[in-house]
């Protein structure tokens, strides 16, 4: 019986995307609404896209809504004088493609378009763990939900504002931005960008053990850091008689006692942990 209310929850939101829509300034807007199995207990939402930026909000509700931008192929203010009375027929493609499906509070949602970009603006529960990923041309940004979160970019910045419990981040050519509200420090966190800032704030009481590396940039803090002043560890790899020796220059420390680890690295830009205020 639930599987067949998984289909029949895909195909409208199939039809709904794919069929006309409204348009203005090129743009495609939808909006989708999905009922969760039990609202009376924690969810989780996936979400991924090729192009495109994914905005999150937690809010005072029980379902999850989606609202889908997308660029539109109409070129309506386009004169074409051949064309001189005719009506444009788009194709399928030009419409937004986005799916979402529900099976016991897990809701997916994913887009195949390849060449366009779509933009989504999600409602979700605020106690609902998010695991969120875009590739191309657009940013992430979570606000206000509690849970166990992953979110991964690539070319763009991942903002993250008064969250709760633990976190996974990383992209590649974007500054990452965090902010808890609380944190699940008996969990294990790790933050990592190639060519931006790490930024994270946490509460002035939190207990955790820090793992900083910045290749091409400085660390700052103004919690009270218990630095490790051991001597950096060496690693011996040998390979074809030959051996290497590799010496890790992490910063490791504990605040407030220590606690699991929160690991922060980049390559180009500074590294900051900040006490929240």
């Amino acid at each position: 019986m639930k599987t067949n209310w998984i289909k029949t929850l895909i195909v409208p939101a199939m039809l709904l995307f794919n069929g006309q829509a409204s348009q203005a300034q090129n743009e495609v807007k939808e909006q989708l609404t999905v009922p969760l199995s039990d609202p009376s207990k924690p969810g989780s939402l996936t979400v991924n896209l090729i192009k495109g930026s994914i905005r999150i909000a937690g809010y005072q509700g029980n379902q999850v809504i989606v609202e889908v931008t997308g660029k539109s192929n109409s070129t309506e203010d386009k004169k074409e004088p051949a064309a001189d009375g005719m009506r444009k027929i788009v194709p399928k493609s030009a419409a937004i493609d986005v799916t979402a499906t529900e099976d016991k509070n897990k809701v997916h949602i994913n887009s195949r378009l390849v060449n366009r970009p779509v933009d989504l603006l999600i409602k979700v529960p605020q106690s609902f763990s998010i695991k969120a990923g875009t590739i191309d041309d657009g940013n992430i940004a979570v606000d206000n939900v509690s849970g166990t979160h992953e979110i991964s970019n690539v070319n763009g910045d991942i903002t993250l504002t008064n969250m709760g419990g633990s976190i996974v981040a990383n992209t590649i050519n974007g500054t990452l931005k965090v902010t808890f509200r609380n944190a699940d420090t008996k969990l294990p966190m790790a933050f990592s960008t190639l060519n931006g800032n790490v930024d994270v704030t946490l509460p002035p009481t939190a207990k955790f053990d820090v793992k900083l590396k910045s290749d091409n940039g400085d660390i700052f803090t103004d919690f009270d850091v218990q630095v490790d002043q051991s001597q950096p560890q060496a690693s011996r790899s040998g390979k074809d008689g030959m051996y290497k020796v590799a010496v890790e220059d992490w910063v490791r420390g504990k605040v407030n006692g220590g606690g699991s680890e929160i690991m922060m690295k980049n390559m180009n830009g500074n590294i900051y942990v900040r006490k929240f205020r």
